[in-house]
């Protein structure tokens, strides 16, 4: 169970088996355009492959970590839901 003290408690963590069936079919759906293609490999070009270096604020790297963690959720989402290939990682 979610801690109480985090403001998204109402989101349950863990959907049912179906329902993360029906994300994965809809994510790999939707980037399978040529336009979500797009939007996926730009996502993970400035997401995965950049490197803030060693001076970056501690708030930009929990940003940074933050979406990397969402791209990359996507991905496998999408992958689950039978794309590919996915954008290159590199």
């Amino acid at each position: 169970m979610a801690d109480p003290g985090w403001p998204w408690t109402g989101i349950d963590p863990d959907p049912a088996p179906e329902v993360e069936d029906r994300l994965a079919a809809a994510c790999a759906r939707l980037f399978a355009t040529a336009d979500g293609h797009l939007l996926l490999s730009h996502l993970t070009r400035t997401t995965l492959t950049t490197s803030p270096g060693p001076d970056v604020a501690e708030a930009r790297l929990r940003h940074l970590e933050g979406q990397r963690a969402l791209v990359l959720t996507l991905r496998t989402l999408a992958a689950r839901g039978g794309l590919s290939p996915l954008p290159a990682l590199a």
